[in-house]
């Protein structure tokens, strides 16, 4: 950053000229002169142009830091924390269900979850009991793990898209005594109930429908009308370090992994966003996201929580609906992924968008190139731009609007918050050293790797990892900063990582390092680059190829698949494509269509196909892909049968040049 003699020249120079008896502002002039002359101005024009955000950046985090100080000293945990937000305004609408239109007030949102835990400490569970939860978005949702918490339970929140072998596995490796699913996953259940063990006791929350309830599940709505509202006689006695929940991440390699959400890294991550975009006990957030998911569940719920704010929910997002509810609800904040933002900039102009009085908008995955057409369109004053983990200690954020960027990490004061963007080999993932040992900083405009420092007695920079203890091995690397130390390995992920021994399941292929890839200017603003190796983002997923190319090849009697992203123009993310050995031209796109709505969830499933005569490998076996992601869908770069998937149609359609052209110009919805 600074030319290296500048400062010890002007140092130097200001001793000497006042030992030879100058006056100290003559000396101090020249020391200056010097220092600007040998580099330091450079220096000075990063003070100049950064010093208002990084003190702001400063302040964040020290009122972060004392606000968790202050709670673990008084052993408070969330619940406790809610319960005063509670005390102190219980008639205060906390939850609202914008699809069916329920709300819910601090009172009621408390009473349900203490009816929640009195039942389940009656049932006979007992503090550190894990019970899943397999629901869609809505008041309950935050109600039951809620008052599972309160009776010192953890909830493992499981990703609705789930089914068959995925939900089993995310079952099984969670440990799961129990599991509360809603009537609108019934069938679900049903499809793998077998599987499940008779130890698991299902219960079904909401409404019966015709079909009615399975053999071996309980209601849970009676079972909760009949327990007491009144908070537990003895809580646990539990603290901030403690855990809280488990959310699983999106499985950027292999299967998903637990990832481990104590009490303070809950509510850290919920107040650093809090305090970054200086929310206020007024604002009505408005929260399209899956509960399931640390963004929809955290950084949404976790201000109702903590702070007090009014969260309005709705479980699915809705591009047509979305401005009619925020001015419906006179909602401030919204939250989005980069596709929401894209999906609004698609629709029709309407009179809610200009009526509407969001200030505010928070999440990942804008695009620089919409991101000044969102903000004008729509007159939200600013976006707040965030990049990290769940289970990560290293998360930034763009508190200051800057166009394009996720992040920043101060260039004045580097080590307040411990982390680096350190050099890696973009094609392995594997880190490079120095002649030391040491991670290689990475200089302006030079692509690495985010980590953090890792601190176990600090809770803005301890690492609590995952349930299974060789995918938090995964995720630690050493002597980074120094010799010995720790650090967290942000977006490098390893297959195997979900199960509690290190084993994989059959049918799961093995696969190499993955990893987000960041870039930091002179100022210290950081841009997400892309997502490397074995896995893509789509519809705001990180879609595994491994996983996928699993399934497929099992469907296929073990065939030979290689499952990649493609970019599609005007689109964000990429679109998975699988090119599968097909010899004797008898497979069938749609058949296979079928079988994989069974299997996959909607944003894993391949947009394109391409079926050649055999997939590419390598002398040691390993599918080559380098070649079919440079080629894409493009029927002019290859002979093999290509096809598209006409979601709109449901159904695969042969890729010819008419519907390539199509398809770039945007007249398919994708």
């Amino acid at each position: 950053m600074r030319a290296p003699g500048a400062g010890s020249a002007a140092v130097a120079s200001l001793v000497l000229l006042w030992l030879l008896g100058l006056p100290w502002i003559w000396s101090t002039a020249v020391a200056l002169g010097v220092y600007v002359g040998g580099g330091g101005w450079r220096f000075l024009r990063i003070v100049c142009k950064t010093a208002r955000r990084d003190l702001f950046g400063l302040f964040v985090l020290m009122r972060v830091r004392l606000e968790l100080r202050w709670h673990q000293r008084a052993r408070h945990t969330i619940p406790q924390i809610f319960q005063e937000v509670v005390r102190r305004q219980p008639e205060h609408l906390a939850l609202v269900d914008a699809g069916s239109g329920m709300c819910w007030t601090f009172a009621q949102l408390d009473a349900y979850s203490n009816a929640v835990a009195n039942l389940f400490c009656q049932l006979g569970y007992t503090p550190g009991d894990v019970v899943a939860i397999f629901l869609e978005g809505r008041p309950e949702f935050v109600g039951l793990w809620l008052g599972l918490a309160k009776a010192g339970m953890e909830a493992v929140l499981l990703n609705v898209n789930l089914r068959r072998e995925p939900l089993v596995f995310c079952l099984g490796v969670s440990g799961a005594k129990a599991l509360v699913f809603g009537r609108e996953l019934a069938a679900v259940v049903a499809e793998v109930s077998g599987q499940l063990g008779k130890s698991l006791v299902k219960f079904c929350s909401g409404d019966l429908g015709p079909e009615g309830v399975l053999p071996d599940t309980q209601l849970l709505d009676p079972l909760l009308k009949e327990a007491s509202t009144a908070p537990l006689a003895q809580p646990p006695g539990k603290g901030m370090d403690d855990r809280l929940l488990y959310i699983y991440t999106s499985g950027t390699t292999g299967l998903p992994k637990a990832a481990i959400v104590v009490h303070s890294r809950y509510y850290r991550i919920a107040a650093f966003v809090h305090h970054s975009y200086s929310m206020q006990a007024a604002d009505v957030l408005y929260d399209c996201l899956p509960l399931y998911h640390s963004a929809g569940n955290i950084i949404g719920v976790g201000q109702c929580l903590i702070y007090g704010l009014t969260v309005v929910l709705r479980k699915k997002f809705s591009a047509s609906r979305f401005w009619d509810d925020c001015d419906k609800y006179n909602c401030t904040v919204v939250q989005y992924i980069g596709e929401i933002c894209r999906y609004l900039l698609k629709q029709p102009v309407s009179e809610a968008e200009g009526r509407h009085r969001v200030r505010l908008a928070v999440g990942n995955g804008l695009r620089p190139a919409i991101w000044e057409e969102f903000t004008e369109r729509f007159g939200v004053r600013q976006v707040g731009e965030f990049y990290g983990a769940t289970e990560c200690n290293c998360s930034i954020a763009n508190m200051d609007g800057k166009v394009g960027s996720c992040g920043f990490n101060s260039r004045i004061l580097p080590n307040v918050y411990p982390i680096r963007l350190v050099k890696v080999n973009e094609d392995t993932m594997e880190l490079l050293r120095d002649a030391q040992g040491l991670c290689i900083p990475c200089q302006a405009g030079e692509p690495g790797l985010l980590v953090g420092q890792i601190n176990q007695q600090d809770p803005l920079r301890r690492f609590d990892g995952y349930i299974s203890e060789s995918a938090t091995s995964r995720k630690i690397t050493h002597s980074v900063f120094r010799k010995g130390d720790s650090a967290y390995l942000s977006g490098v992920q390893t297959l195997g990582a979900g199960c509690r021994d290190g084993r994989l399941p059959s049918y799961l292929p093995l696969s190499s390092l993955s990893g987000d890839v960041l870039v930091m200017d002179e100022l210290g603003y950081m841009y997400f680059r892309d997502r490397s190796g074995d896995t893509f983002r789509w519809r705001g997923e990180n879609v595994s190829t491994t996983e996928v190319e699993g399934v497929l090849s099992r469907l296929l009697g073990q065939t030979d698949v290689a499952v990649y992203g493609v970019a599609v123009p005007g689109v964000e993310g990429k679109a998975g494509m699988a090119a599968i050995a097909d010899p004797h031209g008898q497979l069938s796109p749609n058949a296979l269509y079928q079988e994989l709505q069974k299997v996959l969830a909607p944003y894993a499933r391949p947009i394109f196909l391409r079926l050649l005569p055999q997939v590419d490998t390598t002398g040691t076996f390993k599918i080559q892909k380098t070649r079919l992601q440079h080629e894409g869908f493009d029927p002019r770069q290859t002979s093999d049968r290509l096809f598209f998937l006409d979601l709109k149609q449901g159904h695969y359609l042969p890729l010819d040049q008419g519907v390539y052209t199509r398809i770039c110009s945007g007249a398919f919805s994708l």
